[in-house]
């Protein structure tokens, strides 16, 4: 049919017919489409086309293309054809990719990483993908690019340290090798981000540092105690800061399984410099935290009272190298190692998970080794004790024996 926009503006539908196309004979594949709905006739435009031997089509409204438009619009799809495009599956996968945005995508793919990680390797995880890397989440999934990555890694690092920046972009990129393998993308984006040389830690404080920090923490505020604990106890910092009084047993503390890292409940016999630590702090009615301002919430804060610690430290005329709360927990392992306690006890202290503890041993061997980790961490809180008392100073942790 010649196509005018007399004869576009008059076209009706025959009665008892509820849809027709009208070719155009001036552009091949163009065609008017008139369809019949509950009060009025409904006008669009369509282009037919084939790709591969397969017959294709592209609809566009009606609203804003006169036939001119719509000739020009079906031109600009017809050049694309010619050139290997199938314009209605590109104009599909941006629906999709609209859709398949990367906070979308993550509300499956969380759920599932929630049965298979740890409780405490989960909420690292979350936290990276829902909170590190949450300026991506609008992004499609198929559109987020190295570059993307790229610079919201250098932002985490510039804001929380090279260490977490790369712990947050390893959550990301197991997120897209998953996605890769469902076929969502074609390439995981954060395989062309250039990262940092993140060195392994081995700090280990001297008998001298131990002194040092154990003067600098006489004070009542939470984290002095806190530090004290984590020096005493080899727990992880979050274990020893969320510690809730109902946990304190009356010759033990017992971290139930969903705060450990392993998740399995870790037992930790009280030594005497423990239950000095817990026994200076006061109980409150409405506050199951034993640290922390708030009622309702834990110790939080790390960043200013370390930096305060630290500036005591200074103050006092000490010289510590940079160390972090975790190096206490290195310091205890190394210590005890020193005092010829057993490898597998001190994993049990530490509730590792690997060494003894994994493959076959750790299957079958189910020994809670309660007496050995009791006189280990006695063994190494009257060591402590003696450090302070400055009856062990030095570089080593314990002095070196004959």
């Amino acid at each position: 049919m010649k196509l005018t926009e007399k004869i576009v503006a008059t076209l009706q539908l025959p009665t008892g017919v509820n849809e027709r196309l009208f070719g155009d004979d001036d552009l091949t594949g163009l065609s008017l489409r008139l369809r019949r709905g509950a009060n009025s006739i409904a006008k669009s435009w369509v282009y037919r086309y084939m790709v591969a031997g397969a017959p294709r089509k592209f609809t566009f409204d009606f609203a804003g293309h006169n036939l001119a438009a719509a000739r020009a619009r079906a031109g600009d799809l017809q050049a694309r054809v010619r050139l290997g495009h199938d314009p209605a599956q590109e104009r599909a996968q941006t629906r999709a990719d609209v859709q398949q945005t990367v906070v979308a995508t993550l509300q499956t793919y969380l759920p599932q990483k929630k049965l298979t990680l740890r409780p405490r390797s989960y909420v690292e995880t979350e936290r990276h993908l829902l909170v590190d890397f949450a300026p991506l989440h609008a992004t499609p999934l198929r559109l987020v690019t190295a570059r993307d990555v790229s610079a919201r890694y250098l932002a985490i690092a510039s804001t929380k340290g090279r260490t977490t920046a790369t712990n947050a972009l390893r959550a990301l990129s197991a997120f897209f090798d998953r996605a890769l393998r469902q076929g969502l993308i074609e390439r995981n984006p954060c395989l062309g981000v250039e990262r940092f040389d993140v060195r392994k830690r081995d700090r280990v404080l001297t008998a001298a540092e131990i002194k040092a920090l154990w003067d600098a923490t006489s004070g009542s505020d939470d984290y002095s105690a806190i530090v004290r604990l984590l020096l005493l106890t080899g727990c992880r910092a979050n274990e020893i800061a969320k510690l809730r009084w109902d946990e304190i047993k009356s010759d033990r503390i017992i971290l139930p399984a969903e705060r450990t890292k392993t998740g399995k409940e870790h037992s930790i016999p009280l030594t005497g410099g423990m239950r000095t630590i817990l026994g200076g702090r006061n109980r409150r009615h409405d506050k199951e935290h034993i640290f922390g301002r708030s009622h309702d919430r834990p110790f939080t804060g790390w960043s200013e009272s370390k930096a305060a610690l630290d500036a005591r430290l200074k103050a006092a005329g000490h010289k510590l190298k940079p160390w972090v709360n975790h190096d206490l927990r290195r310091t205890i392992a190394t210590g005890m190692g020193e005092l010829e306690i057993a490898p597998h006890v001190i994993e049990a202290v530490l509730n590792h998970a690997s060494g003894f503890r994994a493959g076959v041993a750790g299957t079958y061997n189910r020994a809670k080794l309660e007496k050995p980790m009791r006189h280990a961490l006695e063994a190494w809180d009257a060591h402590i004790g003696e450090i302070v008392e400055g009856r062990i100073a030095g570089d080593r942790v314990v002095p070196l024996r004959a």
